[in-house]
């Protein structure tokens, strides 16, 4: 990573898009009104191409956190999920957690939003299943925009901010 960018400090949604220039990560932004839920967003998704992606921020007993990226359209069974992961009774992480190792509030959790996490207490975990699309689209830390972009990009944003550890597992088990 570049030195001269900061990496220790909250990241607007345009300094973060500013970072991706400068590292060449390819996407595409689209502008449109909030939303906060994926039912709220179906309305948006139809002029944005793309497979459209949702995030869970999860914490478990042992205060373990993972951010869990999936498409909208995948169930994931919570229970099936932490077998997989060897998590310990998963449960979704507080606004103040979220804020604490992401610095994003609900509705704005994203991939991206991992740059944040310097001392790397966030296992980033992705559907196997996203990462064969085409193109996916995810909000840039905040949700009154959303980027698309190739997986092999996102693969690359999570390399420069030096996350080689982001996990890819099927998720076709772990439907409800």
């Amino acid at each position: 990573m570049d030195s001269s960018l900061k990496i220790d400090s909250h990241y607007a949604p345009e300094e973060l898009l500013s970072y991706m220039d400068h590292e060449k990560i390819v996407y595409t932004l689209y502008h449109h009104d909030p939303f906060f839920s994926v039912k709220e967003a179906i309305k948006h998704e139809k002029s944005i191409p793309g497979t459209h992606c949702r995030n869970l921020f999860l914490r478990d007993k042992k205060k373990n956190n993972y951010l869990v990226v999936a498409r909208n359209e995948t169930g994931i069974d919570l229970k099936k999920l932490q077998a997989a992961i060897g998590a310990a009774r998963l449960s979704f992480g507080s606004p103040e957690r979220l804020w604490e190792y992401l610095k994003v509030k609900p509705g704005s959790v994203c991939p991206f939003a991992i740059i944040h996490d310097k001392d790397k207490q966030v296992r980033i975990i992705l559907e196997k299943e996203m990462m064969e699309e085409d193109l996916v689209c995810y909000h840039p830390l905040i949700n009154t925009m959303t980027v698309s972009l190739t997986p092999a990009d996102l693969r690359l944003f999570f390399d420069t901010i030096g996350r080689i550890d982001a996990e890819e597992i099927d998720f076709t088990p772990l439907a409800p």
